[in-house]
């Protein structure tokens, strides 16, 4: 192998889970031209979170290594929903839904990649055309037998439940895309590896050269448990105020604060020994570590002035426990004066669900001005310079 395609292939390696076949993208990358690099995502939700930036951020990489990146949008996928993980079928989305998720997409991809430099695809641009003869075409490339191997499939069949046949339709359809975009290279988190592969299978079945797939590890949530997602609760919004941001970072163990070093921030293995070393003899404390890991977090995500005042505000707050900097909130206008203490939560954007409501309030972690509130189906008398405490690090003042 050459050096250059050496250094590149390791450049490109680094911060995965898996490159497959690697052998394949040696061959692709010394031809010497420049590769077809896919990245599609659904438009389930409005926003993306620091999960999605872990994928985002190697595409970013391949362009500016000056290879042709497409962000595919699965508008038309969106109406199935990526079964991947459920144990259950989602339900479906109406294209009002999926047109209101989209808007923000662009400004929120932007942070990480340049779109002037980048293809936007729709894959209701083709799925969309299918015929009945087209679609009979594409399903019998395909046995069930290669589909229900697929393990959140399987764990269904096993446990009696259900599984739509629309569902069995959508790794084929993302398959599918690839042939039409014909992709020499499909990015996504380790849980997509079905879907990648089904890509590569189509390729071969419609005679073109097959994809390399490559698999990027996927960024535990807030809880340190579960991958990150805005249905969890657990999740950090690209769109996010950065202020919200710093101080939701602030609240993972100190443990996980690791794992969103690699993944996020990109440390070197010696770089982060060299710091296990001094927070374990005490050179270091955790704590100015982990200010130190959100700023730089909010700084490539958001911009370094908003980090900053981030920290600075974060510092204020709970080390000063100044709540004159706490964040402002202005309730929308015609604003009940009592509301569930769940609906006053969902309008200041501080929870995901009210399953992580019921959470935080039973736990004690929700202070209205230093009062906690246990009791989940209580009511609020709000007013102007009311604070709001939810969690460990979010705290909210009305205005």
């Amino acid at each position: 192998m050459k050096k250059n395609s050496a250094n590149t292939i390791e450049l490109i390696k680094a911060g995965t889970a898996q490159v497959l076949p690697e052998k394949d993208l040696v061959t692709k990358l010394e031809k010497g031209k420049k590769l077809t690099i896919k990245l599609g995502m659904d438009p389930t939700a409005s926003d993306l979170h620091l999960g999605h930036a872990v994928t985002l951020a190697k595409l970013k990489q391949f362009q500016d290594l000056g290879h042709n990146i497409i962000f595919l949008i699965g508008d038309f996928t969106a109406r199935i929903g990526d079964p991947t993980g459920k144990s259950k079928t989602r339900p479906s989305l109406s294209q009002k839904e999926i047109e209101h998720n989209m808007k923000t997409y662009f400004d929120q991809v932007g942070k990480i990649l340049d779109m002037k430099k980048a293809r936007v695809a729709y894959n209701s641009e083709w799925l969309a055309k299918l015929t009945m003869a087209d679609m009979i075409d594409l399903a019998a490339k395909v046995t069930v037998a290669r589909l229900i191997e697929r393990e959140d499939f399987a764990t269904r069949i096993a446990n009696n439940q259900t599984i739509g046949f629309h569902e069995l339709f959508y790794p084929i359809f993302q398959g599918y895309d690839s042939v039409e975009l014909n992709a020499d290279v499909e990015l996504g988190g380790t849980d997509q590896t079905f879907n990648l592969l089904m890509g590569r299978f189509l390729q071969e079945q419609y005679g073109k050269e097959p994809q390399v797939i490559i698999t990027m590890p996927l960024l535990e949530g807030l809880d340190g448990v579960q991958k990150m997602s805005k249905s969890l609760g657990n999740a950090i919004g690209l769109n996010e105020d950065p202020n919200q941001a710093f101080g939701k970072l602030m609240s993972i163990s100190d443990t996980l604060m690791w794992r969103y070093f690699e993944l996020l921030l990109h440390l070197a293995p010696a770089e982060k020994s060299v710091l296990q070393e001094r927070v374990a003899s005490g050179n270091l404390h955790p704590m100015e570590l982990k200010k130190q890991m959100a700023r730089d977090i909010v700084a490539k995500f958001w911009s370094e002035k908003e980090a900053d005042k981030a920290r600075e505000t974060f510092e204020a707050l709970f080390q000063k426990k100044d709540y004159s900097k706490s964040q402002e909130v202005t309730l929308p206008k015609g604003t009940a004066k009592e509301l569930w203490i769940v609906d006053l939560l969902k309008l200041l954007e501080a929870i995901g669900s009210s399953s992580e409501a019921k959470r935080l309030i039973e736990s004690g972690a929700v202070l209205i001005d230093e009062t906690p509130v246990r009791e989940f189906k209580a009511m609020i008398r709000w007013h102007s310079g009311m604070t709001i405490k939810v969690g460990k690090h979010r705290i909210y003042k009305l205005s």
